[in-house]
């Protein structure tokens, strides 16, 4: 039987398979060795042995491209950081790195040049572990950095310590032998090419372990230290572009500032000028004003007092409209209640007084009309207490203030316009006035007939009232005002500021303005107190108030101008000039002069504290009281009429000292309290 030699086939077809799968040299290389012990036949053999050589060689030069394609990619990624640069120090540590990396050395780092000091010093270090030789320093012509720097030319040493090429130094060297370097590879960082190129740093990799560094891995050093370069020169130039830019957006500051200023004055000037047109009213100035100037708008008059807001400063009304001047949040009268309330039965003045009402928003009023005399003066608006006030004027009369909040900065152009938005709002301001003024006198005519001839033609004067917006079949206050007689101009005129927007109307009959306006659930003393302090502001004089009502159609109004007309003179008699009553509060003298003569309410008020403590304990301090004043003030005699020890007198008026206050036995309270008794006795009590 004959022996048939084996193909070289399955051989060949190995090697294809392993230099597919990427094995070693070694396995490629065994293929031969198997074929010949497989009995392969001396041609056959040759070729395999041809075919391993030829696989040996495809392996190399395969892993040579993987080789270069890892260098490639590092040095794409390296591009790709140089194109996106914002931070040099990430740049130049990514390409340290890579440096390590692709040559596989235990650490890499980076020098640049110190113009001033004239040395290198460590900029960048990957893989280092000493302190001492990431802050070495190294002059020109010193060590292998020295004169890489110095020669522009990339150096090798495969064992630094030992190699004489270099000059050493004790620093250099303690640094080196700190890290623990052996083989270094340094390249320079070259701007431009050729003699003219400037070096400004190196780039190194480092071994430490003996080394010989390849070419490859030296123009791969030299690829990436080109980078490098890049890198610091676009950063340079960078920041040159920024220094340009920085000049030139500081040069163009003043146009672009200039072309802002005339874009917001042409607006303002479109939205102002279609506000007056269609209209607007105070309010909607401060609206478009603040829209312009992006903060908070408020007016206020010429006392200082709000007219309109647009956010928490300054201040509307409860129901959305604007009040008359003076109004803060809630009407006049509605805060001349809240002082009542707070007051007691203590007279107005003094209850103003004690309970401290007002007091903040009268020193805020005053406030801002010192801003806006200090506008006035110097015809500009002024920062005062966080705020920007700009004075409105019409001719040398204030009329009010323009007050700009949560704008503590304000450039010109800003400042410019707000100044403007004041002259849009006295012309507004002066309409409104003028507007209210012709329909006051209108209305006035009606208040004249009210009060000289209610009987001739009710029916006639209510119908005449709803015409001009006046429902006389609704109660209404009737306010009787007098100032002095050099004053009576101006107290018309701010009646007629006082009452406007609130459906009241004014007049001037018989030396007095006459107010009348619906009740809003207080009283007429409330209410006269109310008008009494906002006239005398508007005014600038003391004005004394007389309220009467509620007071409903044409007869039961004229009887409550008779009764305020009797009280106004009874608060001249009593001492009462500049405040605000009704017939009510004056005590007995209330009770002759209103037409409804209220006895029971007169004794309750006078006495109510006794008649209360008597009825409660069963005590007899009202009789006591009636006693002392029969008999003189003697106690001696009073306790004869009473049947009780004179110790119990005194002891009954204590109790009496206590519940009536301080000032019960002058001669203006003991009067009351008299004829308070004297009513009490006649009434059954």
């Amino acid at each position: 039987m004959s022996h048939r030699p084996t193909s070289a086939a399955p051989h060949l077809r190995r090697l294809v398979e392993l230099l597919a799968a990427g094995a070693p040299a070694d396995e490629l290389g065994a293929v031969a060795a198997e074929a010949r012990r497989a009995g392969v036949d001396a041609r056959d053999l040759a070729e395999v042995e041809g075919a391993t050589e030829a696989a040996l060689r495809v392996r190399n030069t395969l892993r040579q491209h993987r080789r270069r394609e890892t260098e490639l990619t590092a040095l794409f990624d390296t591009a790709g950081d140089l194109a996106a640069l914002r931070d040099l120090d990430a740049v130049l540590r990514s390409i340290v790195r890579r440096a390590r990396m692709l040559l596989g050395t235990d650490t890499a780092y980076l020098t640049l040049a110190d113009e001033e000091a004239g040395d290198t010093y460590m900029r960048v270090t990957d893989g280092s572990v000493s302190e001492l030789f990431q802050n070495l320093r190294l002059q020109l012509g010193e060590g292998l950095g020295g004169l890489v720097a110095q020669t522009a030319r990339p150096y090798a040493s495969p064992d630094y310590r030992t190699d004489g090429r270099f000059l050493h130094t004790g620093s250099i060297d303690a640094g080196v032998l700190d890290e623990g370097l052996v083989a270094i590879l340094g390249v320079p960082l070259l701007l431009g090419s050729g003699s003219g190129g400037q070096v400004i740093g190196a780039l190194f990799a480092a071994d430490r372990t003996p080394r010989t560094f390849a070419p490859e891995e030296v123009a791969l050093l030299c690829s990436l230290a080109d980078h490098a370069a890049i890198a610091i020169d676009t950063a340079r130039t960078m920041a040159d572009a920024r220094l340009a830019l920085a000049e030139l957006a500081e040069a163009n500051a003043v146009i672009r500032e200039h072309s802002a200023a005339m874009q917001r004055a042409a607006e303002s000037h479109d939205r102002l000028t279609d506000l007056v047109l269609r209209g607007g009213d105070v309010s909607d100035v401060a609206a478009a004003v603040a829209g312009l100037l992006k903060g908070e708008v408020a007016v206020h008059d010429g006392a200082g007092w709000p007219l309109t807001s647009t956010g928490g400063h300054g201040g509307g009304g409860t129901d959305g409209r604007e009040h008359p001047a003076g109004a803060e949040e809630t009407t006049a009268v509605e805060r001349a209640a809240r002082v009542e309330k707070a007051a007691g039965a203590e007279e107005t003045a003094g209850a103003e007084k004690a309970a401290g009402v007002e007091t903040a928003g009268a020193e805020e009023a005053a406030a801002l009309v010192a801003a806006a005399e200090s506008s006035r003066a110097t015809a500009h608006a002024v920062f005062r207490d966080g705020r920007w006030v700009c004075a409105v004027l019409a001719g040398q009369e204030l009329l009010g203030c323009l007050v700009l909040y949560g704008r503590p900065e304000l450039d010109d152009p800003d400042r410019r316009l707000f100044e403007r938005s004041s002259v849009v709002t006295s012309l507004l301001l002066l309409l409104r006035r003028s507007v209210a003024e012709t329909e006051n006198r209108v209305r006035g005519d009606l208040i004249t007939d009210l009060l000289t001839a209610p009987d001739r033609d009710p029916a006639g004067l209510v119908a005449r009232g709803r015409r001009l917006g006046i429902d006389l079949d609704r109660p209404h206050f009737l306010l009787v005002a007098r100032a002095g007689d050099a004053a009576r101009e101006r107290l018309a005129d701010a009646a007629v500021q006082y009452l406007f927007g609130c459906g009241g109307v004014s007049a001037v009959h018989e030396g007095a303005a006459v107010l009348l306006l619906p009740c809003d659930g207080t009283g007429p003393g409330t209410a006269a107190r109310a008008a009494a302090g906002q006239l005398g502001r508007l005014a600038g004089v003391p004005v004394t108030v007389a309220g009467a009502g509620p007071a409903a159609g044409p007869r039961a109004i004229a009887d409550a101008h008779a009764e305020g007309v009797r009280c106004l003179r009874a608060m001249h008699v009593l001492g009462r000039d500049g405040g605000g009553a009704c017939a009510a509060e004056l005590g007995f003298v209330g009770v002759l002069l209103g037409d409804d003569h209220d006895v029971d309410g007169f004794v309750a008020a006078t006495l109510g504290p006794l008649l209360e403590y008597d009825a409660q304990r069963g005590t007899q301090l009202v009789r006591t009281l009636r006693a002392y004043f029969g008999c003189g003030g003697s106690l001696t005699r009073a306790k004869e009429e009473l049947h009780v020890h004179v110790n119990t007198v005194v002891q009954r008026l204590d109790r009496i000292h206590a519940l009536l206050g301080p000032g019960w036995n002058t001669p203006e309270q003991t009067l009351e309290l008299q004829l308070a008794l004297r009513l009490h006795l006649l009434s059954g009590g």
